[in-house]
């Protein structure tokens, strides 16, 4: 009996010192706070993969609490109804229905309505400067804003930028609220961003979501896309639907970081994923819409793709060759970088040493991934800025330092209105009896000449300009229009191309270089 006692007191003993022992070790496990990696074993099977713990302790979820960052926003965040006046269908301005053309008159013709769209738009300034996209504003002849607290105020176009989306717009108003900026840089992914606006014309509206990338570039990927474009947008999965564009998309501490501007969707509503501007990107342009009335855009006078695409093969349309070219570099030794394909007429960066061929990797010591995420980076400066250039040269690891310039090749500040100062000349609207006289339903009438290009290339006073451009000519406006996104480079054209004739009936095309 006493054997018996012995054996089972020993048992007890021994799983008493199993049971201590695995507690130990789990309690030392769990305490493990230097993160070290530890392999865990399951029925006598190593994980394939180890895993990296720490204290759990010490580890503690992100806030969720989105109410404090909410309230501090959507005071700030306002409702835009633009209305585009209606338009006449045909070039002098009669209206013409197809139906009497074919099947005679069918009584009073209905009149072209008024478009009216909305969108959202971001106080930044107590004394009425709205930050919105481009697209929400463009073509509109009048612009209302309500406010969270349904107060209304018309409003007028600061300046707009096609190229990144962006829009600046100026109510007559005080000691409003606003939201401050954040740091879009410092975003990391899978950090907590909540989106504010207007969807389907429902006000004061937040969803929350995650940063699921950054840089991303959501521009069609076809011969055809405009190069020009800023492509470096945050990613989201915060619910954005038609009317939040031009809206806040803020952090968990209630700073703007981004300017809610596009969804991918085969359906126009949302279907997973948005996109914004990132503050970085959206500062800047508003800021130089306000000072100059036109984006400050630096460049470094090169053509760029992905180094993966460049590595892989990619089709690109190339202006100077009037179709499109295929790029494949084989030596290229770095899968992550904007690969350099092609330089401007005037490059700064060809001049500081890049070659083509370069991977750039870095600018100012901030990586970059992607063509758009070195967009991103140098649309931060202005012309005239230094910055260092990191390039990967296969395999071969160089820097430069490049001094910025604008779409001209220079480093001066490019001025709202320098259209009319560079062409120098002075045009007008032809009048019905001149459209009658000539045969035509458009044009506009060099009527005054200065010192400018317009001069250079031979133009002579009455002129009729009809074509610039392949696109028609009905008002100065029109012609205004074309050489600003030149200068400002929201155009891959470099230059004016000009059909037209004289009152003595003779034609000619004229050529006008804008980046001499």
């Amino acid at each position: 009996m006493k054997r018996v006692l012995k054996k089972v007191l020993f048992l007890v003993l021994v799983v008493v010192i199993s049971i201590v022992t695995s507690v130990l070790a789990v309690t030392c496990f769990i305490k493990n706070d230097k993160g070290l990696q530890t392999t865990l074993t399951e029925n006598g099977s190593i994980f394939s993969q180890p895993l990296r713990l720490t204290n759990l302790a010490s580890v503690a979820a992100e806030n969720t609490d989105f109410t404090d960052a909410a309230e501090q926003a959507v005071h700030a965040v306002v409702h835009i109804k633009a209305t585009t006046k209606a338009q006449a269908s045909s070039p002098d301005g009669n209206y013409f229905d197809p139906f009497e053309f074919f099947f005679g008159y069918r009584g009073a013709p209905q009149q072209p309505q008024p478009r009216v769209g909305s969108g959202s738009g971001v106080i930044i300034s107590t004394d009425g400067y709205i930050l919105t996209n481009n697209h929400v504003v463009e073509n509109a002849d009048e612009l209302e804003i309500t406010l969270n607290d349904n107060r209304t105020f018309a409003a007028k176009t600061v300046g707009t930028d096609p190229n990144t989306d962006i829009a600046l717009l100026k109510i007559d108003a005080t000691d409003l609220k606003t939201i401050p900026f954040g740091d879009s840089e410092k975003l990391k992914v899978g950090e907590w961003v909540l989106a504010i606006g207007n969807p389907f014309n429902l006000t004061s509206t937040v969803t929350a979501g995650i940063v699921s990338a950054k840089g991303r570039s959501i521009m069609t990927g076809g011969p055809d896309r405009n190069r020009n474009k800023i492509a470096s947008f945050i990613q989201t999965d915060a619910a954005v639907n038609p009317g939040n564009s031009g809206g806040a998309l803020v952090n968990t501490k209630g700073e703007l970081v981004g300017i809610n501007t596009a969804i991918y969707s085969e359906t126009g509503n949302f279907a997973g994923y948005s996109f914004a501007v990132p503050i970085s990107i959206a500062g800047k342009v508003v800021a130089d819409l306000k000072q100059y009335g036109t984006v400050q855009r630096a460049i470094l006078g090169v053509n760029i793709v992905n180094a993966q695409d460049a590595k892989n093969g990619i089709k690109i349309s190339d202006p100077d060759k009037d179709g499109v070219v295929e790029i494949k570099d084989d030596k290229v030794k770095v899968l992550e970088g904007a690969y350099v394909s092609k330089f401007a007429q005037r490059s700064s960066a060809k001049e500081a040493g890049v070659e083509i061929g370069d991977v750039i990797t870095a600018v100012n010591g901030v990586k970059v991934k992607s063509s758009g995420e070195l967009q991103e980076q140098i649309s931060k400066y202005r012309p005239g800025d230094k910055v260092k250039i990191d390039v990967n040269r296969y395999g071969t690891a160089k820097s430069f330092t490049v001094e910025l310039r604008n779409a001209q090749g220079s480093t001066d500040v490019v001025k709202k209105g320098d259209s009319a100062e560079i062409l120098g000349a002075a045009f007008r609207a032809l009048s019905e009896q001149q459209k009658k006289d000539y045969g035509v339903s458009y044009g506009i009438e060099v009527n005054g000449l200065s010192k400018g290009k317009i001069q250079d290339v031979g133009i002579k006073k009455g002129f009729i300009i009809m074509i610039v451009n392949d696109q028609k000519i009905s008002t100065p406006d029109d012609l205004y229009k074309i050489v600003d996104k030149i200068l400002k480079g929201a155009s891959e054209d470099q230059g004016l191309f000009i059909k037209g004739f004289y009152p003595n009936g003779r034609t000619y095309h004229y050529a006008i270089d804008l980046v001499e």
